[in-house]
C-alpha cells in the first residue's frame, strides 16, 4: 500500500518557495519553517491571522520559558522572514525585538592538544578531515563539501566554493597537509571508496559526502580517546588554526583573509586568546622599580 506524503498548506509553500527564489541555504529553510510552525502551535490557529500583540506575547513565552538568547534571535529571524517577504506584513513584527548575544571567548586548544587530538581519530578518513580543518581554519561544512578536485597542488591552494555567505575563496594549503591527502587519496581509492572527481571525504555511500554531524560525532570520540576535557567541537579547531597564526605573528589581515571574515573585528576576537602574545606583554608594573 502506497503511503501518502502529509500535504502542506498553501501558506508555507508560499514560504518554502520565496525561500528557494533567494537561495536560501537548506538549513535556513528548515529553520525558518520550523519557527513559524513553534509560533502557529502557540497562536493555535493560521500565522496570518496573529495581531502585534500576539507576536510580542509570544516573544515573552519564549524568554520566560528560558530560550536562549541565539535560539530566540534565530526565532525572530524566521518569523521576520514570513511576516515580511512571504506575507509582506512588516508592520506586525514591530514589538519584535533580536537580543543582545552575550560574546563569549572560545575554548582554544594548544599545538600539543591538537596533535593528540588528530592522532586519537581512528579513521584515516577523520584524521585527514581533523587534519584539513587545522591545517586552513575551513568549517565543518566547508571541509565535508570538498572535491577531489579542489586540490591544487602546483599553487598550493584548496578551493572553497560556496562556503559561508554563498562566497567562494581559497584556503591555504601546506606541504605536510597535502601529503596527508595524497596518503588518504591512494588509500580511499584502493578501497574503493573514492570515485573520480568525487567527495575527498565520502560517506559511507560515495555518491554522498561526509556529514558534518559525523565528523562532529568523530572529533568528540577522539578528543575522549586523546583525554581533552576541554568543551570542545570541529570549530575548535578553526579557532586553534587562528589563533597559533596569530602566535607565530602573521598578519591579522591574512588570517582574517583565510578566515573567509567579513569583518576584521571578527578576526580580532583571537587577540584575547594568543596567550604567547599577551605573555610578551610586559606589564607596567614592572616598571615600577625602574621609574
Amino acid at each position: 500500500m502506497e503511503t501518502q506524503k502529509p500535504s502542506i498548506s498553501p501558506l508555507r509553500q508560499r514560504m518554502i518557495d520565496d525561500l528557494r527564489m533567494r537561495k536560501y541555504g537548506e538549513k535556513t529553510t528548515l529553520d525558518y519553517i520550523r519557527a513559524v510552525r513553534n509560533f502557529t502551535k502557540y497562536l493555535g490557529r493560521s500565522p496570518d491571522t496573529a495581531t502585534v500583540e500576539d507576536l510580542r506575547n509570544y516573544q515573552l513565552h519564549l524568554v520566560d520559558h528560558g530560550i536562549s538568547p541565539a535560539s530566540l534571535n534565530a526565532a525572530i529571524s524566521g518569523l521576520k522572514f514570513f511576516y515580511n517577504v512571504t506575507l509582506d506584513r512588516s508592520d506586525l513584527m514591530a514589538k519584535m525585538q533580536p537580543v543582545h548575544l552575550p560574546r563569549r571567548l572560545p575554548v582554544i586548544l594548544s599545538r600539543e592538544e591538537v596533535s593528540r587530538l588528530i592522532a586519537a581519530a581512528g579513521h584515516l578518513k577523520h584524521q585527514t578531515a581533523l587534519a584539513v580543518a587545522y591545517g586552513t581554519g575551513l568549517r565543518v561544512n566547508e571541509v565535508v563539501a570538498l572535491k577531489v578536485g579542489d586540490i591544487d597542488s602546483q599553487r598550493m591552494t584548496l578551493r572553497v566554493e560556496q562556503g559561508k555567505g554563498q562566497k567562494d575563496r581559497y584556503a591555504m594549503l601546506s606541504p605536510v597537509l597535502l601529503e596527508r591527502l595524497r596518503v588518504w587519496w591512494r588509500v580511499a581509492r584502493a578501497q574503493g571508496k573514492m570515485l573520480d572527481g568525487g567527495w575527498l571525504f565520502p560517506g559511507q555511500n560515495p555518491v554522498l559526502p561526509l556529514s558534518a554531524r559525523q565528523l562532529n560525532r568523530a572529533i568528540h570520540t577522539a578528543a575522549a580517546e586523546a583525554g581533552i576535557e576541554k568543551r570542545i567541537s570541529m570549530h575548535s579547531l578553526r579557532h586553534a588554526f587562528a589563533t597559533h597564526l596569530l602566535e607565530q605573528k602573521v598578519d591579522i589581515r591574512l588570517i582574517q583573509v583565510l578566515l573567509g571574515h567579513k569583518k576584521l573585528e571578527t578576526t580580532a576576537l583571537y587577540v584575547q586568546v594568543a596567550t604567547d602574545i599577551l605573555r610578551e606583554v610586559v606589564s607596567p608594573l614592572e616598571r615600577l622599580n625602574s621609574a
